[in-house]
């Protein structure tokens, strides 16, 4: 069946190449030769309003579309402004992620059921993150998605100190389910396990209280609680969440953050019974008119994937238990393989919320020499932020660019799609560059950015201890 079923995709992919050929953009082995208008997908603007969003079943799988809310993106008079705080932004969560895997890790030492979510790209909420639609407490809300949080969180009143989000603020007295869990609970404990930070409890306040801290200024904190979650339809009682009443930063006008690590407190951890700590996205390559999907649970009739899903083993680390890692094993530019002594050990955290894919130095300059070597008809111009590889298309109709592909252990191979290899800084095309950046220390970990998942289907096995990847075009309309 599943041999079948690959065949029928390969069918269909043929069909599509056939269309993007017609449509500009067309493959060699090595590169891809594309439209510079194609591959400027930020340019594509929404024409008409989108249809109402609306609930519907898919085979086995329960699918919520996703509609963009008309006035969460506005037109900037400065979109290099913009894009700079967004790389500011990127560069503080990775500072984040670093010094939190440093301090897990010194700490340490001390001592087939299925839900599918359309996944939309958040820039029209101001953020280069992922969203999806749930409803907790009964009241519909937005989040973001993110593989590297433990800690499902939304705003709650009575807010102290909240930042402005587009859903009507959660109010806890209007749910039936709701319930702050007490500072005594083996839930609190395992809060403070996750957070490394102790719950401020006391006979004035019996209630578990939570601070997390995001590294660019951004934070949260309120009370530990427990409701009734709802994921496309399938409802989970006693969800375990943040209810935030002080919190600030750049969350796009979102509700709040939907936590998908390993922890106990993570929404994967806590839906095992349902879904067997299994699930996957697939990112679309525009971020407007355009959505993916979140599905949880093992059920793969969903995904319309081009190529079989093929697996590389997570790394399993007691010290930075939280984080998806994987060994990363080798890289190639345009069919030129890199050497670089980065890939002898080759650990790589693979993360929702990070935008650019960071590299240990020793990888990075191996893929910025090749790709300048394979690039060199292009014009180079100065750097943007933390991209230093930067080009000048600008009049050019077509582009010819080298394929990017990360290798991981088990000889997985993953092509990066065209859309994630470029970050288009300058809407003439005069300052194009390569979406890649090198980390400051060898001994640092990378990270897999979302920029360059995007048009992939990324399987997350945490029973089996395994990642998966397949080819698969993320656009639903």
């Amino acid at each position: 069946m599943a041999t079948m079923r690959w065949l029928i995709h390969q069918l269909l992919l043929s069909l599509l190449l056939l269309v993007a050929v017609g449509s500009g953009v067309h493959c060699t082995a090595d590169t891809t030769v594309i439209s510079l208008e194609e591959l400027h997908w930020r340019r594509s603007r929404p024409s008409q309003p989108l249809l109402p969003q609306r609930s519907r079943r898919e085979k086995d799988a329960i699918v919520l579309e996703m509609r963009h809310h008309s006035t969460s993106w506005e037109p900037t008079p400065n979109q290099e402004d913009k894009l700079q705080m967004i790389m500011v932004s990127d560069e503080a969560r990775v500072s984040y992620l670093l010094s939190r895997m440093n301090k897990i890790s010194s700490k340490s030492q001390q001592g087939s059921s299925k839900a599918q979510i359309p996944l939309t790209s958040g820039r029209k909420l101001q953020t280069l993150n992922y969203i999806v639609n749930i409803e907790l407490g009964s009241r519909k809300m937005t989040v973001i998605v993110d593989t590297g949080s433990d800690l499902t969180w939304i705003q709650c009143q009575p807010c102290q100190s909240c930042y402005n989000q587009q859903d009507p603020i959660f109010d806890p007295s209007t749910s039936l389910s709701y319930q702050p869990i007490q500072c005594n609970s083996p839930t609190c404990h395992s809060l403070q396990v996750s957070t490394g930070d102790s719950s401020n409890c006391s006979l004035n306040h019996p209630s578990c209280t939570y601070a997390i801290s995001y590294g660019d200024g951004s934070y949260t904190r309120g009370i530990l609680a427990r409701d009734q979650i709802k994921l496309a339809g399938t409802v989970i009682e006693g969800f375990a969440f943040g209810c935030g009443q002080n919190n600030r930063g750049l969350f796009g006008g979102t509700s709040g953050l939907m936590g998908l690590a390993q922890s106990e407190l993570s929404l994967v951890s806590q839906t095992t019974d349902q879904f067997g700590g299994f699930f996957s996205y697939c990112l679309p390559t525009k971020e407007f008119d355009s959505s993916g999907a979140l599905v949880l649970g093992s059920d793969s009739s969903s995904y319309r994937n081009s190529t079989p899903v093929v697996y590389t083993r997570m790394i399993l680390d007691p010290n930075q238990s939280p984080f998806y890692f994987l060994n990363l094993t080798g890289m190639s530019i345009g069919g030129v393989s890199l050497q670089a002594s980065g890939f002898l050990s080759g650990k790589i955290l693979i993360d929702s919320g990070t935008v650019i894919t960071r590299l240990v130095p020793s990888i990075y300059k191996a893929v910025k020499d090749e790709f300048l070597e394979q690039f060199s008809q292009y014009p180079s111009v100065p750097g943007f932020s933390i991209l230093d590889t930067c080009f000048d298309l600008s009049g050019k109709k077509e582009v010819n660019i080298p394929t990017v592909k990360l290798e991981f252990e088990s000889a997985v191979e993953v092509e990066v799609d065209v859309s994630g290899v470029f970050y288009f800084v300058k809407s003439d095309a005069s300052q194009v560059c390569l979406a890649f950046t090198g980390l400051s220390y060898e001994d640092e970990v990378g990270i897999i950015g979302n920029y360059q998942q995007k048009n992939l289907r990324v399987v997350y096995d945490t029973m089996g201890s395994r990642l998966g990847f397949a080819e698969e075009t993320c656009g639903y309309n």
